[in-house]
């Protein structure tokens, strides 16, 4: 697989749309062209994201503006969710980029006669109700983010704070699809069974979360699947990812860490997961991949059915990660979102591909639509955390606020908000939108 093959004029950096608010807009140039679905009174739609505002491709398409689409990808982009367009190939998928490309850029034919149609194909973002990018038959959520396994594994088991297995195969655990929803939905707090203290000894407990967190994620969308009990090829691998956006894995750590022994998360994580709406198209990235994570000499080599030489040079991710807190008490105050700590999505130990390798190395088949949250992505020696469980060590540190509030975990009124954005020379910076949600009691 050779990642930089895919650099075409979609991602020059000269060039211009005619939809105005996308010049040097810090999230949507013409260079990103995100996908994502909105509603449109009741129906929901699919739109691609330019500056300030979503360009309706059913629209668009009605208006004889895509007249190269072809019929696959006409229906796939005219339905109601983006599991049809996930399931075109990387050709078809990357063929209607160049075509949106071309309808929304300044000077161009096209581009000229879809000015002329823009009140009827453009909506403001702020008019829309953004939605599930997709239909989500299965949610994975992985543990690549080396940093976090370590330094939870420092928490809880300091003899030995990486598993055995982890540098072998990529850890994951099956997560709940329909507890997925998007960016702004509330996160309630949620209850469950703990374990208390008391004066007779330890007890279980039912009671809302004392410990609730969040986790700085990366959505990977599958794009087309497999037949059950054929295996997809690491070095095809890549093809079977339609996109990436922001993915926060809310915990219970208390719920968490009474019911994981001697099993998986359950109750402690299936209440809800948050979901950026827009998907950043493979692509879109493609000017910022980057090398996997370096091994080191004493590290095992990858199994073959996981090692492939363009995966090892551009497999990786370069995005820049912000996690962002508001209290109530911030709000009220006229205060900004305190930011509590950045990373960056080359620290994944595995690769997007490898992630799909070893998802069906064993059979398992994949489905257009389906989800893998990439795990927790923190930065080394403890410096950037993308959790409270880490940043606070397991509540014994707590973070303190400029208003002099303190925070071990979330309280009721605290607001997340994920950030990403793709930053490399030469090349024009793209936004991943927002991964937002508020906590209430």
């Amino acid at each position: 697989m050779d990642t930089t093959t895919h650099l075409d004029h979609t991602h020059d950096a000269g060039l211009a749309s005619w939809v105005e608010s996308a010049h040097g807009h810090a999230q949507f140039p013409i260079q990103n062209l995100p996908m994502g679905v909105f509603a449109a009174g009741a129906t929901a739609r699919i739109g691609c994201a330019i500056g300030d505002q979503v360009l309706d491709l059913a629209a668009a398409l009605s208006a004889g503006l895509l007249p190269d689409v072809d019929t696959q990808t006409a229906r796939a982009v005219t339905g109601e969710s983006l599991n049809a367009w996930m399931a075109l190939s990387a050709p078809q998928r990357r063929s209607l980029r160049i075509d949106i490309s071309r309808l929304l850029e300044a000077g161009s034919y096209t581009g000229a006669i879809a000015q002329r149609h823009g009140g009827a194909i453009l909506r403001a973002q702020e008019d829309c109700q953004m939605l599930l990018p997709a239909q989500v038959g299965d949610y994975t959520d992985y543990y690549a983010g080396i940093h976090h396994a370590y330094n939870c594994g420092v928490i809880f088991r300091p003899e030995q704070p990486l598993q055995p297995n982890y540098k072998h195969l990529p850890v994951a655990y099956h997560g709940r699809a329909s507890s997925l929803v998007p960016s702004g939905v509330p996160v309630h707090r949620p209850s469950g069974q703990v374990r208390v203290e008391t004066a007779s000894g330890p007890q279980a407990a039912f009671q809302p979360t004392a410990r609730l967190d969040y986790e700085l994620e990366l959505a990977i969308w599958v794009g087309p699947g497999n037949a059950l009990a054929v295996p997809i090829d690491i070095a095809q691998a890549a093809e079977h990812v339609a996109g990436f956006g922001l993915l926060n894995d809310w915990s219970a750590r208390d719920i968490q860490a009474w019911e994981s022994a001697p099993l998986g998360p359950f109750q402690g994580k299936n209440f809800m997961t948050s979901v950026s709406p827009w998907v950043i198209t493979s692509d879109a990235m493609a000017p910022f991949r980057a090398a996997r994570m370096p091994r080191q000499a004493t590290d095992p080599t990858p199994l073959p059915y996981l090692d492939d030489a363009g995966d090892a040079a551009g497999g990786g991710l370069s995005i820049a990660l912000e996690v962002h807190l508001s209290t109530r008490r911030m709000r009220a105050a006229g205060l900004p979102p305190q930011r509590l700590s950045q990373g960056d999505a080359s620290a994944l130990w595995w690769t997007p591909a490898q992630m799909v390798a070893h998802h069906t190395a064993g059979g398992s088949n994949l489905r257009p639509g389906d989800l893998f949250g990439s795990g927790t992505i923190s930065m080394p020696d403890g410096q950037e955390c993308g959790c409270l469980l880490e940043m606070t060590h397991g509540g014994k540190r707590p973070v303190h606020l400029p208003d002099g509030e303190v925070r071990s975990f979330l309280e009721d009124g605290d607001e997340v908000t994920l950030r990403g954005t793709c930053r490399r020379e030469g090349f024009v910076s793209i936004g991943f939108g927002e991964c937002r949600a508020e906590v209430r009691g």
